[in-house]
């Protein structure tokens, strides 16, 4: 093997269409020979170019609608063989096998077919056969064999048959190789995971996942953890699909945060009025809805407006001028929302280190979909919390029903819960939260400090008495014990919503009762870890 390799023959063979009649062209006019198949060569001899069909080159035409076109000696031959193995090329001479020096192959769209909620057969029908195999093996003979399957190489390749006088450096061959197996490791993947969905399997035997590049970031969650940001084919808004208006390359930490305060804001549809939602450290530090914007993301700022400082911001309607100055007024990483006004964003512009995200959307809090957690020696993967509670499905055990006002801030109480790191704690009053704790090994301590942080907030504000007084309280998880639920009460909370379950529920609702508490069982828990 030598580290240059000449390309004189080149085979085409793409569902992708773009760019391929400028890579044809370019090829061409450095003398190399063209060799393709049906819609491929076609679109080359429309533009004036001269093509070899490979039904010419085996001998056979292409069958069965054309699922049998490239699986032939006289085309993996030409890719896999040793160009300085005399017996390889006393088999070629012996056979009629020309070499192929360079693969361009772009698959079925199978992908695609499937985010478009193509049937069974139609996705069946988009599985290549043809291009994965000649990939493998234009890969594997990289010593001699490039292999170009993404069309953002195509300019790459070009460059350097110009630099290297129509040959390419073993240095360059591989790189394409290493893109070559990950492409095929993607695509076989894709299939893999739609095809368990499609026969009802969970838990299948092996698992494959995958995703693309979509960012080389700076660092880690510190500075010494190299990281990057890869995105898989999902259609589902959120940080991985939304546009950046403006502001610096997102982090790390970024990232991580917006999909909180994404996912969490989510939770509350546009219909049902606007709503904020502000991330520090994945967790919130306030939400609430309000009859604005406005006054949503004021409500949520007033939760812990320390905490809030150089946090998340996430929206679940178009951000508008009124509220963008408001938010102008303090340091945030993020806003993220379904969309903006002019108005706000000519008030972003000018804060030029704020990133804004419009995402075009929300997420469906309630679709199906995958958690994958990676642990020493393997990963976990589970389905994603999208278990929804309505007021049909809570169950009220003690002597004092609920009101209406607070069983709408329990439900209100309870979607943010499903959003806080356990064990959390979650007070709320009129539609927004007013403390909230987060993550503490012990429940009681969570309530603790929900307690206090509002009794802080409270006096910043210059209030009389703590935030958590007449609020309700959400649990993501059940009380263990009543200490909890009495360190709620004491902070002022008139009812409380969780899950129920416990070896000591009766000793709970016997100290709810006694407190003049309401309090409802959801029958379902939101651990986050």
């Amino acid at each position: 093997m030598t580290d240059l390799a000449p390309v004189t023959r080149a085979l085409l063979s793409v569902s992708d269409k773009t760019g391929l009649v400028e890579l044809g062209r370019a090829l061409a006019a450095r003398g190399v020979e063209l060799l393709s198949t049906g819609g491929t060569a076609r679109s080359l001899r429309e533009a004036g170019l001269t093509v070899r069909d490979v039904a010419e080159v085996t001998g056979f035409p292409e069958m069965m609608d054309g699922r049998v076109k490239t699986l032939h000696p006289m085309v993996h031959g030409g890719l896999l063989a040793l160009r300085d193995n005399a017996d390889h090329i006393a088999a070629m001479e012996t056979h009629g096998i020309a070499p192929i020096d360079l693969l361009v192959v772009n698959l079925y769209p199978f992908e695609e077919t499937v985010a478009k909620g193509g049937d069974y057969d139609a996705c069946v029908e988009n599985i290549d056969i043809g291009g994965p195999a000649m990939i493998r093996a234009a890969a594997k003979n990289h010593a001699f064999v490039n292999v170009v399957v993404d069309v953002e190489d195509y300019p790459a390749l070009l460059a350097e048959l110009d630099v290297q006088d129509g040959q390419t450096r073993y240095a360059f061959r591989q790189r394409l190789a290493q893109v070559a197996y990950a492409r095929t490791a993607a695509y076989d993947a894709a299939v893999s995971t739609w095809m368990a969905d499609a026969i009802n399997e969970p838990a299948p035997r092996r698992r494959a996942v995958a995703g693309t590049l979509a960012q080389t970031l700076r660092y880690g969650e510190n500075p010494h953890q190299a990281a990057a940001f890869y995105v898989d084919a999902s259609d589902r808004p959120g940080v991985a699909t939304a546009r950046q208006v403006q502001g610096k390359e997102l982090s790390y930490n970024n990232i991580n945060d917006t999909d909180a305060a994404f996912e969490l804001v989510s939770e509350f549809a546009p219909g049902d009025g606007p709503a904020c939602a502000i991330i520090k450290h994945a967790n919130p530090c306030g939400v609430a809805r309000g009859a604005s914007l406005l006054e949503a993301y004021k409500s949520a700022f007033d939760c812990d407006r320390t905490s809030a400082f150089g946090g998340i911001i996430a929206l679940n309607q178009p951000l508008d001028g009124v509220t963008a100055e408001e938010i102008a007024g303090i340091f945030t990483e993020v806003v993220i929302a379904p969309g903006a006004d002019d108005a706000a964003v000519s008030i972003f512009a000018k804060k030029k280190n704020l990133r804004l995200l419009l995402t075009e959307g929300l997420a469906d809090p309630a679709r199906a979909a995958r958690m994958i957690k990676q642990v020493a020696g393997g990963y976990l993967v589970q389905d994603k919390d999208s278990g929804q509670i309505g007021a049909d499905d809570l169950r009220v055990v003690t002597k004092r029903a609920p009101t209406d006002a607070e069983m709408s801030d329990m439900l209100f109480a309870w979607k943010v819960a499903k959003h806080v790191k356990s064990n959390a704690i979650v007070y709320a009053r009129d539609g927004a939260t007013v403390g909230i704790g987060a993550g503490q090994m012990s429940r009681v301590d969570s309530c603790r400090i929900a307690a206090r942080k509002s009794q802080d907030m409270a006096e910043a504000l210059g209030l009389a008495v703590p935030l958590t007084q007449g609020s309700v309280v959400a649990s993501d998880a059940f009380f263990p014990f009543a200490d909890g639920l009495l360190t709620a009460a004491e902070a002022g909370a008139t009812a409380v919503i969780h899950p129920g379950g416990s070896m000591r529920d009766d000793e709970v609702i016997a100290a709810a009762d006694a407190a003049g508490l309401a309090m409802v069982l959801t029958g379902m828990r939101h651990f986050r870890h």
